[in-house]
Order: structure tokens, then sequence, then C-alpha cells
């Protein structure tokens, strides 16, 4: 089946781009333009016509990519036209008269890519986050993935386990042989020096997978402490309601926002306090679960009513910072027990010392990204896959103790397994669908 696709942005446009891919390339493409094909790789202007009726639609650029030297492997188009949205609806609406052409699914053609050999799992993966990157951080994340060092890492490790495999497998189909002394301590060492690196590269704080999704930051706090006028002051405008009334906000109000190239998931939540009002009483207990999950908490308090004992107190200790509000009405110093925390005095009403708090802010994300490593892991996916490689290669390393190879060789072909399913070595369809679903269709 040939697919096709607008595969530039929605929307009107100076240029939009349709890519088709398949067997019928070449065919649909002579059909749009009563032409022979151009040479292959080469910028043509054609004019662009109704395949039944002959009618003009445009004229544009025609690229030609014969596969297997084209993004998907297989014949390819890249048709490109002006992109009014009529122009756009014209030539889609032909090309889906064409009986053997359908449009894509999201991220087909990349799943063609890797389907024929073109690119990795993971820099299909890669290519995915660079088209979602919204911060400077983020590109450069995409781009070193892309680049393939968490491929060639992890392909590395899959052949040591490979090798380690071969010299089991030999022991088993020759019970009789006594195996070298020597290789025996290469399977002992060897599996452990794997599993080592394994939990070195999992022991990252999921700094990767930070930076893909976002930075979490929640705003806690009792009620009537200021949590929902931070959050409009950080966006720079009106995001959540504001109101004298306690426990106004009663859902999880989130904004994404880009601070100096550091993508941040800033949540407002229900003001925690006890309260019979059943709704009330479910935004806490949201509140209290995105405290626990945040990268880093804002602990918003009233000024004139600073009570920082049992919850509060554990609350502060770890990733928190803890944001004092209507300072314009406090009369006295701090006490100590107060200023021991990581603080800062605010008011909003007065916007007095906010970018203090954005510098705090600054500060505890440029610690949490900075790291001498490569980062490896961006996905919760590729987590998953090491830690059941980490567990099937401790079973491995018990069995090989006990000198008990029949069992041991299955663990290890599990944990082999888990490193080929990152990269795509093994069958992974189970898999494509959640990744590949994820892109834009087009791409």
């Amino acid at each position: 089946m040939t697919i096709y696709a607008l595969s530039s942005g929605p929307g009107i446009s100076g240029v939009a781009v349709v890519r088709i891919s398949g067997p019928d390339s070449s065919k649909v493409l002579k059909s749009l333009t009563k032409h022979e094909l151009p040479s292959p790789r080469v910028a043509t202007l054609r004019k662009i016509n109704n395949i039944n009726t002959s009618e003009l639609i445009d004229e544009g650029l025609i690229l030609w990519f014969p596969g297997p030297q084209s993004y998907t492997g297989e014949d390819m188009v890249e048709i490109h036209i002006h992109g009014g949205k009529a122009v756009v609806e014209a030539l889609l609406n032909t090309l889906s008269n064409v009986k053997s052409c359908r449009l894509a699914d999201p991220g087909e053609f990349t799943k063609l890519a890797f389907q024929n050999g073109k690119i990795s799992l993971l820099k299909a993966e890669s290519i995915g986050d660079l088209i979602s990157a919204e911060t400077e951080i983020q590109r450069l994340q995409a781009v070193k993935m892309m680049k393939g060092k968490s491929s060639e890492k992890f392909n590395e490790l899959r052949e040591k386990l490979l090798k380690i495999l071969s010299f089991v497998e030999a022991k088993i189909d020759f019970p009789d042989e006594d195996l070298p002394e020597e290789n025996l301590k290469k399977i002992k060492e060897g599996s452990s020096n794997v599993l080592n690196e394994i939990k070195k590269i999992l022991n990252d704080q999921k700094v990767g997978e930070i930076i893909r999704e976002g930075f979490k930051i929640a705003i806690v706090g009792p009620t009537n402490a200021g949590k929902s006028s931070l959050l409009n002051n950080l966006s720079n405008r009106e995001v959540a309601i504001v109101s004298e009334i306690a426990g106004t906000t009663r859902d999880v109000v989130e904004i994404h926002l880009n601070i100096d190239g550091y993508p941040v998931i800033i949540s407002d939540t229900a003001g925690i306090r006890d309260s019979k009002d059943e709704i009330e009483k479910k935004g806490i207990k949201l509140s209290l679960k995105k405290a626990e999950n945040a990268d880093l908490k804002l602990v918003v308090v009233d000024a004139k009513s600073i009570d920082l004992s049992g919850f509060w107190n554990d609350l502060l200790k770890k990733d928190a910072i803890l944001v004092i509000n209507k300072s314009d009405l406090l009369q006295e110093k701090l006490d100590p027990e107060t200023s021991k925390f990581n603080h800062v005095l605010i008011s909003l009403k007065d916007n007095l010392n906010i970018d203090k708090l954005i510098s705090k802010i600054k500060n505890h994300l440029e610690n949490k990204f900075i790291s001498e490593e490569d980062i490896l892991i961006t996905r919760e996916r590729h987590r998953q896959h090491l830690q059941q490689c980490v567990e099937h290669l401790k079973n491995f390393l018990d069995k090989n103790d006990k000198k008990d190879f029949d069992k041991g060789a299955e663990d290890l072909r599990l944990a082999t397994r888990q490193l080929g399913m990152i990269v795509g070595k093994v069958d992974v369809e189970e898999i494509l669908g959640s990744i590949f679903n994820d892109f834009c269709i087009g791409k």
C-alpha cells in the first residue's frame, strides 16, 4: 500500500509539503504531473493536476526519491506546494481517490524507515523528540540521541552478553567436556561487568526523562496563601482563578513554561487544610500526590501566619523552596526555625522579590541538569527494559554460582532480549504502536 500525508504543519503557510511513499509513488507522481519522472533528488518545477479531471491544482516543486535511497527506504515523493488550506485539501482529496493510496497513520513514515533498516529504534524516538522539542535543552538532547551514542552503548552491552551466552551454550552442548577455567572466569566477570554498567546507567536521577517531559514544579501550601496568584505571576497571564474565598482552587491547574531554556511544568494545587467538602477533599488529595511526585516544591505560606510544624516541616526537607508571601505585612524578622529552610520573602501584591524566587528556581534546575555523564535514558521504556535486564542478570549470576548452566542460559537470553528491545534488534511489534502514535501525521 502507498501512503500519503501532509508533512508540514497544518494551517496557512508559504509552503506546504506533502509526502507519498510506497510502490505506487512513481505512478501517482506521473498521474499528478502528466509528465515523466524528474531526476532523482533534484527539485523540479511541475504543474500539479487533479488526477481524475486534469484540472490544475497548483504549481510547485517535486522531489523524487527512488528506494532504497529515501527516508523510508521505499520509493518516495515530496511535493512542495503553496500552503493555502484549499490548495492542500485539493491535493489530498485527489490522492484519496487513488485506490492504492491511503492516508498515513501518525509516525508511519518513520516507522517504515525503522522497519526497512534505515534508522534504529532509538533514532526513531529521537526524531519524534526533536519534532516535539520546545526548549533548547530538549533540542540538544534529541540531537545527541540522533547521533547514536545510546544505540552504540546498548548494542555494545548486548554484544558482550551474546559472547558470554556463547560460552554458556558451549557448556550445555558439550556437557561431558570441562569448560576451561578461563572461560568460566570470563562468564562470571563479563556478566558482572555488564550488570554494574547497567546499574550505573540507571543511577542517572532520571535527568533524560525530566528533560524530555519537563521539570515538575508543584505549588503547594495552605489556603489563601497566594498559590494561584504566584502561578499567574510566573506565567504572565491569568491561568488560575484568584479569590479571597478559601478553597477556590479544587483541581490541579498546570502550565508549561520555558525558564532559560529549561522545560518546566508548574502545577497550582488546592490549598491543604481540614475540609468536610468532598470535592475539596479530592483536590487536597491530588495536591499531596503532586507534591510527592514533583521535582521541586514551592511551599507558599502567608507571612502573617507561618506554621511549619508536622507535615510542612517534612515537605520542606528535600527539593523545596519556602515561599513566604505577603512579606510587606511582616512586622518582625523570621524566627530561626523558619530561616533554616531554603526560603525567599516575596510580595505578589507589590511584585516584590519575584526575581529572587525565579533565580532560586533556575539554580535548582541547573544543579539538577548538570551531569558529567552522557544521558542514555530518555524514556520510561528504556528504563524498564534495563531494570528487567538487571533482574535477569542477577538471576543468571546466582545460577552460575551453582553451576546451573541450563537454567542460567535462559536468564542470559532474556537479559540480552531486553537490551535488544531498546534498540529494536528483536521483534518489538508490541511496542511500536505506543512509540509512533506520539508522532504527528506525515512524519
